[in-house]
């Protein structure tokens, strides 16, 4: 299983359709801050969750599941996301989730806190406190998961991401 995880498009559809045809993966996660009409947010199999900046309704929270993998997916505005990983952390673990996707910060961040699996793809149109946009694609794999993190123009990003043990 492949899954692309994005964050903070801001507006910029184009960029994401191109992301989104550029990689082959089973799923594609948004947390947030499309601000875009929904109807512009890629025709694939898709979990969307509505940021602090966006005006569509959709869901604040979302599970998926697959490969008998649970993910908790949220913008992250709402559980601290800038100043400490623990709100997110929890709310995850109430949920059963083993990986929390969320955005909202800008940076691209992945690391296993206790059980939990906690990854910010970053933004695709205005990162913070990093170089460059990016994106994150996970891929699970006998029990392995491997995150790995890009530019937008497809160039691997070395010093983000890894391999973790659920």
């Amino acid at each position: 299983m492949k899954v692309l995880i994005v964050s903070d498009s801001h507006g910029k559809g184009k960029l994401l359709q191109q992301i989104v045809k550029r990689v082959s993966v089973d799923h594609v996660i948004h947390c947030g801050d499309f601000c875009t009409d929904r109807k512009e947010l890629p025709k694939v199999s898709l979990t969307v969750v509505r940021g602090n900046c966006d005006w569509e309704r959709v869901p604040e929270e979302q599970i998926w599941e697959r490969g008998g993998l649970r993910f908790f997916v949220t913008h992250g505005h709402k559980h601290r996301v800038k100043t400490t990983p623990l709100p997110i952390r929890y709310r995850a673990e109430e949920l059963g989730a083993k990986v929390a996707c969320f955005g909202h910060s800008h940076f691209p961040f992945c690391e296993q806190v206790g059980n939990v699996l906690l990854i910010n793809p970053g933004s695709i149109s205005y990162p913070r406190g990093f170089n460059y946009p990016t994106y994150a694609c996970l891929e699970l794999v006998e029990g392995k998961i491997s995150v790995t993190y890009y530019k937008t123009d497809g160039q691997k990003i070395l010093e983000r991401g890894g391999t973790f043990s659920i």
